[in-house]
């Protein structure tokens, strides 16, 4: 994808579906066409594809296909454990979050506290990181729940899950993280992570879109929030065969090349930002300090708008965004570098470059040209 007339960076909002699953997943949506829990010879192909995606999913997670629950998206996986959660735990009504969380999570929440759950939010520091011992003190006998973030789809920053996750089962809370944005980018070893429910959605790692899972750790009752038979009666409804089955192939891909797909994105996010930070006086990275999965940069640009930079890039054939995608186009700055100690003026002057396993660095080189000439034009129009 090395075509200047459009280069594609803002693949934490939606990616690319992988070369690789274009044919199948047509062949799917021609061919498939039986219900998954019909008994006849059409039902019993959709049904053997449907499992094989779903072990393709347990095994990028080191987990059991029975743990795999398919959902529509991230969102859903999100509200499916927060709510599913609180109903696993009567008598409880507690729920701990960080203040960075995904919209999906903290909109859910707002909507939870009218009904009389209790919600603490964990500050993170200047760099996006996590005060452990402040999950600890907030962690009360009322906590149902503790439901984390494990990378930042603003600044790409990985929570210390697996610090947390024991933090949370020493004390007798469930754990929830939201591994969107780390799927198919670090390991996630549920073996040896103790989380209890982790949200994953097709379209952030080149699956198509509509289609998430749920892991749901053996022995805990999860109440769906859509009833009926499919998937052991913990989300109703007929299974989207043919997106499911894009995502086991990418889960598929993602695991046979993590490793090396990871340290080639690393290396194009640092020439980016080490482009940046030179060519562009002022810029600075937000959470650069700390652990950030490989893919993800969110840069200051000083003084200047980044809706207006952004404009600028798109005219150029460069997509880039201000943020989440749940919350780009409206004019609020965002709450994830709000809550790192950002001034509004400066969240405003933030933009995300995510890349994918597809960029490549004439691309990143050709941005960095792109960026250079715009910060000169418009610092001499500011003049």
């Amino acid at each position: 994808m090395t075509d200047h007339d459009s280069i594609y960076l803002d693949n934490n909002a939606t990616t690319a579906l992988a070369p690789a699953c274009v044919e199948p997943v047509m062949a799917c949506l021609r061919d498939v066409y039986g219900n998954p829990s019909s008994k006849h010879a059409a039902g019993i192909r959709a049904k053997e594809q449907l499992e094989q995606a779903r072990a393709s999913v347990a095994r990028l997670l080191n987990a059991a296909p029975a743990e795999i629950v398919f959902t529509a998206n991230g969102t859903e996986s999100n509200h499916l454990a927060i709510r599913g959660a609180l109903a696993a735990r009567p008598g409880k009504s507690h729920v701990v979050v960080s203040a960075v969380e995904h919209p999906s999570t903290l909109s859910l929440l707002s909507h939870l506290q009218a009904e009389g759950v209790r919600v603490t939010q964990l500050p993170v520091d200047r760099e996006g990181r996590l005060d452990l011992a402040a999950l600890e003190r907030a962690i009360t006998p009322d906590t149902a729940l503790v439901s984390l973030m494990w990378a930042n789809n603003e600044t790409g920053v990985l929570f210390p899950i697996v610090d947390a996750a024991r933090i949370a089962q020493s004390k007798g809370a469930l754990f929830h993280t939201d591994a969107v944005q780390a799927a198919g980018k670090i390991p996630l070893d549920l073996a040896q992570v103790p989380v209890d429910l982790l949200s994953l959605s097709g379209h952030k790692f080149h699956a198509p879109k509509g289609v998430g899972a749920l892991f749901v750790r053996k022995g805990l009752t999860l109440q769906p929030m859509l009833f009926g038979h499919q998937e052991r009666r913990r989300r109703g409804g007929t299974e989207n065969v043919p997106a499911i089955v894009g995502m086991g192939l990418t889960c598929e891909l993602a695991a046979g090349e993590l490793d090396a797909k990871a340290a080639a994105m690393a290396a194009l996010r640092d020439r980016l930002e080490s482009g940046v930070l030179m060519r562009i006086p002022g810029a600075t990275v937000n959470g650069g300090t700390a652990p950030r999965v490989t893919n993800t940069s969110s840069v200051r640009f000083g003084e200047l708008e980044a809706e207006a930079i952004l404009d600028k890039l798109d005219k150029a054939g460069i997509c880039a965004s201000s943020g989440a995608a749940c919350t780009a186009g409206g004019s609020a700055p965002s709450h994830v570098l709000v809550a790192m100690g950002l001034s509004d003026a400066q969240a405003l002057a933030t933009i995300r470059f995510s890349l994918s396993r597809y960029t490549t660095e004439a691309e990143i080189d050709h941005v960095l040209d792109v960026l250079a000439s715009i910060h000169k034009r418009m610092t001499a129009e500011a003049a």
